[in-house]
């Protein structure tokens, strides 16, 4: 058996990163994924005729030099596809209640939109389309 999760979806903030005191770097971002809400097997439907959306949210964790990779190129609005595991954590918390969380863990994450754009080193912005021979 295995735990694989492929999620596509917008990214819903700027990926943040931090490192660990081991030096280990995690990036932590959002996904919105959505899909259309059904009701008796057919699709719902606004006053005015467009389909209505459910959205989930979900935590997406990215270690090393995948995270930098997000970190780098990545922003909000964005559209990704996200290939990875589910994670489930629990802890208590400081009144001593007992917690849960999901996460995914990501292995891969592929661009499905435009990268946000970097500089050069002579301080210029840099569009990789520019440098395609034909």
């Amino acid at each position: 058996m295995q735990n694989i999760v492929i999620l596509a979806g917008n990214i819903g903030q700027d990926p943040e990163t931090r490192t660990t005191q081991g030096g280990t770097s995690i990036t932590h971002f959002t996904l919105a994924t959505s899909r259309p809400r059904y009701s008796d097997g057919k699709v719902v439907r606004d006053e005015n005729g467009y389909r209505v959306q459910d959205t989930e949210w979900h935590r997406i964790t990215c270690f090393n030099g995948l995270g930098k990779t997000v970190q780098q190129y990545c922003e909000k609005g964005m559209k990704v596809l996200v290939r990875g595991r589910i994670h489930y954590t629990k802890w208590t918390d400081q009144q001593g209640n007992d917690r849960y969380g999901c996460e995914i863990i990501a292995e891969t994450v592929d661009f499905l939109s435009r990268a946000k754009q970097t500089e050069n080193n002579d301080g210029r912005q840099s569009d990789y389309d520019d440098e395609i021979p034909f």
